[in-house]
């Protein structure tokens, strides 16, 4: 496993202890998508905006092109899972049925406010669930990488890119902390291992208390 794999994989172990059954959870694309492989608990479900609920792993000798997550990358289902149209699964979502929703992001700022679908200057391939899951889901989870590839900051005070909703999510994960978002606060609750917290302070923009 190099290493870009394993601090994703270390972000999504760490979101994966944030999941206890019974509950639906939708999980976005990138990092997010790896939580399912830390999860143990048979009462967390999981939710694709694309029409299935019950997404489980699939081997590679049994994948079934027809069968996608909203990402495109192959999924499998578990015993009792349910398929659906998209209109259904929007209302779902929209009906406070998911219970927590992981994503990746681009960028977060201090109030909890995200960006994650549209790079100024660059081709959008499409809105997807993010801004209904930032409004419907119960709560709404950060997996991301700290900084960019360039080593700058993910986490502003404000941010530049535009932004997916008005709404604040409620924690962010990255390789390097955990933050909760308290009445539009960051709250730094956790260290990853290794880390200092003079090393979050240099690689974060943003405000915040711990």
């Amino acid at each position: 496993m190099g290493e870009k794999e394993f601090m994703q994989n270390m972000i999504a172990r760490r979101a994966a202890k944030e999941l206890t059954g019974p509950c639906i959870v939708n999980l976005g694309i990138g990092i997010p998508t790896l939580v399912a492989k830390y999860i143990d608990d048979e009462n967390v479900f999981f939710h694709t905006e694309n029409g299935l609920l019950g997404v489980a792993d699939v081997e590679e000798d049994e994948i079934d092109p027809n069968l996608v997550n909203a990402g495109k990358l192959p999924v499998g289902q578990s015993i009792g899972a349910s398929f659906f149209n998209s209109a259904e699964s929007f209302a779902m979502i929209r009906g406070g049925h998911i219970d927590v929703a992981i994503l990746g992001v681009l960028q977060v700022g201090q109030t909890g406010k995200i960006a994650n679908w549209a790079v100024p200057g660059k081709n959008i391939m499409g809105v997807g669930g993010a801004m209904d899951l930032l409004v419907g889901a119960k709560k709404v989870i950060v997996t991301m990488t700290h900084t960019s590839k360039e080593g700058k900051s993910k986490v502003l005070k404000k941010c530049t890119y535009p932004i997916t909703s008005t709404r604040s999510v409620d924690m962010i994960i990255t390789e390097l902390a955990v933050f909760e978002v308290i009445d539009k606060q960051l709250k730094l609750i956790e260290l990853m291992p290794g880390v200092t917290i003079e090393e979050v302070r240099a690689k974060t923009e943003a405000d915040f208390i711990y």
